[in-house]
């Protein structure tokens, strides 16, 4: 039997997932990948094979009572039904926070599922989604090693002065500082750029993860300085339905002028604002790029997302003394020419020079001449947690853990 690793991304109404290969390789290899939407509304599941092929697509109804239990415990039984020849011998999770504690990728057990819990305001809207499928694999299948990696954890090591935000000492103390996200994204790209040109590897990186979420972080020498999220995934740029930085005083102005309780503002802030805020029309920049000649609003949206990205660029090259190079990844920045084109022809004043050919095909590298230089780099968050995961089993090893499915 060959054994295999399931890694998940667990939304609030989503559950992503997919299947490695955990050879004696040095890679795990992708074989299947899927993904439940809709659920507690209209479930929806499609895999896909490693050739792209569509080998699973599925309706559940509208009654509201299929979730994330019934998800998993379906995605379990399809893996049965299909096995090949393969063996489910761990799971790993992708966990947005590690706070102070988890600087790396960790082997769940009771006392660190019930660290994770207490990091829950910390990123209320994230964490407990993360954290729901461990807690369903504990109960339904307790012999299944379960390793949770961090999108915290690779901001881990930034300078001291890079974290802490102007407050109390003891407010510090307490864990009010600068964590960042989207750490499983750029620890994968930091790892692929010698691909690209080894040069990147040594120089002044700045990554622009670029999708429903977004952020940006600067890179040197492949490690983690500086990044545009702080205490929450709220922060920083503008977002799909988040507002990115924002002045603390608005936040009081909306409890006491607007009379609105803390729970609503939360949700007016994670959930109404960003690029469906602003454009009244909707989260996803395809949609506002297909109307924004027609629809002030749209525009307007997108004209904020690209300013505010090329404000935080600016912080960065500041903080890296220079930059060498502009990577785009996720959905927007591997997908939208016209973003990358936008953004490039504002950081004109860092020697960024367009390539509008190389970036109308999607590049890689997208810009020429003697500057710095662009580039579009696919990310893939469920290597970085399939690598984890192996790194914590220490796997290939003559002990093997026994499958539970």
């Amino acid at each position: 039997m060959t054994p295999v690793l399931l890694v998940l991304n667990a939304g609030s109404s989503s559950l992503k997932f997919q299947v490695f290969i955990l050879g004696d390789g040095e890679e795990p290899q992708r074989i299947f990948r899927g993904l439940f939407e809709g659920l507690r509304e209209a479930p929806h599941l499609r895999i896909r094979d490693r050739t792209g092929t569509t080998v699973a697509d599925e309706d559940f109804g509208s009654d509201g009572a299929f979730g994330h239990e019934d998800a998993l415990l379906h995605v379990a039984a399809w893996m049965r039904a299909h096995s090949g020849g393969f063996e489910l011998v761990a799971v790993g999770h992708r966990i947005v926070h590690g706070g102070m504690t988890y600087c790396e990728p960790v082997r769940v057990t009771a006392e660190v599922l019930e660290a994770l819990e207490r990091l829950v305001p910390l990123a209320p809207l994230h964490q407990p989604h993360n954290l729901e499928p461990i807690r369903i694999f504990r109960r339904r299948f307790p012999d299944l090693p379960q390793v949770a990696c961090f999108d915290t954890a690779f901001h881990a090591g930034q300078p001291e002065i890079a974290r802490l935000f102007a407050l109390p000492h003891a407010m510090m103390e307490g864990g009010v500082r600068r964590y960042g996200f989207h750490g499983l994204s750029y620890a994968y790209i930091a790892s692929v750029l010698p691909e690209y040109d080894p040069a990147l590897a040594a120089g002044r990186v700045v990554v622009a993860h670029l999708g429903n979420g977004a952020s940006l972080c600067a890179l040197n020498r492949g490690a983690s300085v500086a990044t545009t999220m702080g205490f929450s995934a709220l922060d920083g740029l503008p977002m799909g339905t988040r507002c990115g930085s924002l002045d603390a005083g608005i936040v009081f102005y909306m409890l006491r002028e607007m009379k609105l309780g803390p729970d609503e503002a939360e949700r007016m802030l994670y959930t109404q604002s960003g690029l469906l805020g602003v454009s009244g029309i909707s989260n996803d920049m395809r949609t506002l790029r297909r109307v924004a000649a027609r629809e002030p609003d749209a525009r307007r949206a997108i004209d904020l997302f690209v300013y505010r990205i090329g404000r935080e660029l600016g912080s960065l090259v500041a903080a890296l003394g220079g930059i060498d190079a502009l990577i785009f990844t996720a959905g927007i920045g591997e997908n939208d020419a016209a973003t990358r084109a936008e953004v490039l022809r504002g950081a004109a004043w860092a020697g960024f020079e367009l390539d509008d050919a190389a970036n109308a095909s999607g590049g890689p590298r997208v810009t020429r001449g003697p500057g710095p230089t662009a580039w579009v780099i696919p990310t893939d968050e469920e290597l970085m947690i399939a690598r984890g995961t192996r790194a914590v089993l220490s796997w290939p090893r003559s002990s093997r853990p026994q499958p539970a499915l």
